[in-house]
C-alpha cells in the first residue's frame, strides 16, 4: 500500500461497487494513522545534548522515516529501531537516513529481535540530563523487542509466546506476562535511559489505548504485578522453569511502578489511535451519502463469536431497520482473539488470522443475507502470519464456497480462514501498510 491520500481519489459508489467502497474506507482509516501525517504535532524541541531514537513495532520503519523528514536537518539525530521483516518502506526521496533500522520476527520472537533489544538497552547507557530520548513505539513491539529475564532462554520465550497466542488470551493478559519476563519491557527501558528525558511517541493498537499495554510499555510505568502474571500463566496452563517461577512468586521480577521517580518529566503522546481511524472512515462514508455508525474501537473476544454478533446486528438492520436505518455502514475496531482448535489425526493444518476467523463466523451467521457486504482486516496489512490483511464477506459467500467444494464448518474446525476465502477469491491483500491501529471492520447494509 502506498501513502497516497485516498480522500484525493474518487470514492467508489457503494451501491454499484460495494467491495471497492469497503476497501476505500479501509484505506482512509489506514491513511489517518500514517506517521508522516501525525508525528509532527507531537515532536519536542531539540535538546541541549544528544537526541537518541529508540523503538520497536510494525510501524517502526515509517515512524523513523517520518521523524527523519520532520526533525531539523541541523539537529543531531541517531539511534536504533526494530521492525518486522519486510516492513521497511521505500525511503522517500531527499530524506537522508540518520537512524538505523533492523528487522526481526513477529509474532513469535527470534534471535534478531533479541540482538536488537540488547543493542537498544546498551545505547541507553551513559545518557545525561541534557539528552533527549525519543521512543517510537507501535504494535508488535512486544515480540520484536525480546530480552528474556535472567533464567529464561529465547526458546523459553518463544514457547511461552506461542502458547499465549494459541490460548485465546487477551492482549492485556499477554503483555502482562511479557513485561514480567523481560529485562526491557514494562518501563525498564525508560529506567535504563535515566537521567535523560524520555518522550514516547506511540501508535495505539490496543483496546483502550493504554500506553502501558502497547508493545508491553517499555518506557511507561506498569501497574500490573508479578502475581497478576502468575495468575495468567496458571489460567492458561503455561509452565515456567522452576527458578523463574520462584522469582515471580517472590516479586523479584517486579516492574517499575507509576510512583517511581524514574518517570518524572517523561511524556507520552498517542500519535494515532483506532478511534481516529474509524472516525475518518465514518466521515468518508457520510461524504458518499451513506450514514455511518461506530460501535466501538475496543471490541474484544473470540473472533468467530464477535463475527456472529456483528451478523446479528446487520440482519436486524436489514430486516427491521433497527437499531439503524438502511443504507448504512457499521464500523468497529479492537482486538479479537483466536483459540486454536486441536487438530484431528490426519487433518491439515489451518492458516489464517483473527480477521479471517471473524469473517467465517460472520458469513455463517449471515446465512447469505441479501444486501449485506463486509470487510474485516488488520490495519497493518497482515492477518496473523499470512500475506493477506483480511477477507470480504458478500451475500453469496456461502454459495460460492459450496460450489468450490468448501464447507464452512470444516474450515472453522481447523482455523483455516485463509483456505476458505482464498478458494473463492475473497482474501483482501494489501501488503504491509506501515502503520498499525489494529482491527478494522466495516459492514455495509443497503
Amino acid at each position: 500500500m502506498t501513502a497516497s491520500n485516498p480522500s484525493s481519489l474518487p470514492t467508489p459508489d457503494p451501491r454499484e461497487a460495494p467491495r471497492a467502497f469497503l476497501e476505500h474506507l479501509y484505506r482512509v482509516a489506514v491513511d489517518r494513522a500514517l506517521p508522516l501525517s501525525t508525528l509532527g504535532a507531537h515532536l519536542p524541541r531539540p535538546p541541549k545534548g544528544r537526541t537518541l531514537v529508540l523503538g520497536a513495532g510494525k510501524a517502526g520503519g515509517s515512524m523513523v522515516q517520518a521523524l527523519e523528514a520532520l526533525w531539523p536537518a541541523d539537529a543531531p539525530l541517531s539511534g536504533l529501531v526494530v521492525t518486522r521483516y519486510d516492513h521497511i518502506p521505500p525511503r522517500p526521496e531527499g530524506v537522508p537516513q540518520r537512524i538505523e533500522l533492523v528487522e526481526a520476527a513477529h509474532p513469535v520472537p527470534d534471535a534478531a529481535g533479541q540482538q536488537a533489544a540488547e543493542r537498544i538497552l546498551a545505547l541507553a547507557q551513559g545518557l545525561t540530563t541534557d539528552d533527549l530520548v525519543l521512543c517510537l513505539i507501535s504494535g508488535g513491539g512486544s515480540s520484536l523487542l525480546v530480552l528474556p529475564a535472567e533464567g529464561l532462554t529465547l526458546a523459553d520465550k518463544q514457547r511461552i509466546n506461542k502458547q499465549l497466542l494459541d490460548s485465546g488470551a487477551g492482549i492485556g493478559e499477554m503483555n502482562c506476562v511479557r513485561k514480567h519476563l523481560s529485562r526491557i519491557k514494562g518501563g525498564r527501558l525508560a529506567a535504563a535511559c535515566a537521567p535523560a528525558r524520555v518522550v514516547t511517541l506511540t501508535i495505539s493498537d490496543v483496546p483502550g489505548d493504554d500506553p502501558a499495554v502497547i508493545a508491553s510499555g517499555p518506557t511507561v510505568p506498569d501497574a500490573t504485578t508479578c502475581a497478576d502474571a502468575l495468575a495468567i500463566l496458571d489460567r492458561y496452563g503455561i509452565e515456567l522453569p522452576a527458578p523463574v517461577r520462584a522469582r515471580l512468586e517472590s516479586g523479584e521480577l517486579e516492574t517499575p511502578k507509576p510512583e517511581d521517580a524514574v518517570f518524572k518529566g517523561h511524556d507520552v503522546h498517542l500519535t494515532a489511535t483506532p478511534q481516529q481511524s474509524l472516525e475518518a472512515a465514518a466521515k468518508a462514508a457520510r461524504e458518499a451519502g451513506i450514514e455511518a455508525h461506530i460501535l466501538s474501537d475496543e471490541i474484544e473476544g473470540e473472533s468467530r463469536e464477535v463475527g456472529k454478533v456483528h451478523a446479528a446486528l446487520a440482519r436486524a438492520v436489514a430486516h427491521r431497520g433497527q437499531p439503524f436505518a438502511r443504507p448504512c455502514v457499521i464500523l468497529s475496531g479492537g482486538e479479537t482473539t483466536v483459540t486454536i482448535r486441536p487438530r484431528q489425526p490426519g487433518q491439515a493444518k489451518g492458516r489464517g488470522g483473527r480477521a479471517g476467523e471473524l469473517c467465517m463466523g460472520l458469513a455463517g451467521a449471515l446465512m447469505g443475507q441479501p444486501q449485506v457486504w463486509a470487510l474485516a482486516a488488520d490495519t497493518d496489512g497482515i492477518d496473523g502470519v499470512e500475506d493477506n490483511a483480511g477477507a470480504f464477506v458478500t451475500p453469496d459467500t456461502l454459495a460460492r464456497a459450496t460450489a468450490a467444494g468448501k464447507k464452512l464448518s470444516d474450515h472453522l474446525d481447523r482455523n483455516d480462514a485463509y483456505g476458505y476465502f482464498d478458494a473463492i477469491g475473497d482474501l483482501f491483500v494489501t501488503g504491509p501498510t506501515n502503520t498499525n491501529v489494529n482491527d478494522f471492520r466495516a459492514l455495509l447494509i443497503l
